[in-house]
């Protein structure tokens, strides 16, 4: 207990939120930042929907959120103010940050208000996604407004993607499944897939 108050006690500093999640470009974490946006793009470029006749625009709106996730992760925004900004960095690859993060902000936004919302039965469901796009909508809002004011934006950006993981989770029916298999049966599941 002593040992994890000691280290409590002199790693707070390091401990802060940075003005933007994509500040995290800049920090020890910037291998898991561009590790999870290089996953989430795999994951997008792969994803195929559902079977209906929306399936080509799933496939289109997961491809363009995709190509955003990469470019976000390759074209950095501006360093924060207590960090040297990089060599090759120059104002334009911050602005084609901010617009593709937007753009994956505007598909994730789409898929909960639109794309999720297309089986009729299934109301609460519906109404989650409803919700789920409006805080993404929202959340952008309030991040374009702390941009401008200079505020951060770490928690308007948290909200959203909270927001839509939420919405894709329902979606695929990601809590039925730990519902119905429980933790033995997903235990098995895994097992099975690496033996």
């Amino acid at each position: 207990m002593l040992m994890a108050l000691a280290i409590w006690r002199d790693t707070w500093e390091g401990w802060r939120n940075l003005e933007s999640i994509s500040a995290y470009y800049y920090s020890g974490a910037a291998a898991a930042f561009l590790g999870m946006l290089a996953a989430l793009a795999l994951f997008l470029f792969t994803y195929r929907g559902y079977n209906n006749e929306y399936s080509k625009w799933d496939w289109r709106l997961s491809n363009w959120a995709g190509i955003a996730a990469l470019v976000v992760a390759f074209f950095p925004t501006k360093s924060p103010k207590d960090v040297p900004p990089l060599s090759w960095w120059a104002p334009w690859v911050g602005v084609v940050h901010h617009v593709a993060a937007i753009a994956l902000f505007s598909c994730f936004a789409l898929f909960a208000l639109w794309l999720f919302n297309q089986t009729k039965t299934k109301t609460w469901r519906n109404k989650l996604y409803t919700g789920c796009g409006v805080v993404i909508v929202v959340s952008m809002l309030a991040a374009g407004y702390c941009a401008l004011i200079g505020q951060p934006i770490f928690w308007p950006e948290s909200a959203a993607l909270v927001a839509f993981a939420l919405s894709w989770l329902v979606k695929g029916y990601a809590f039925k499944t730990l519902e119905r298999r429980g933790v033995k049966g997903l235990a098995k599941d895994a097992r099975s897939i690496v033996w």
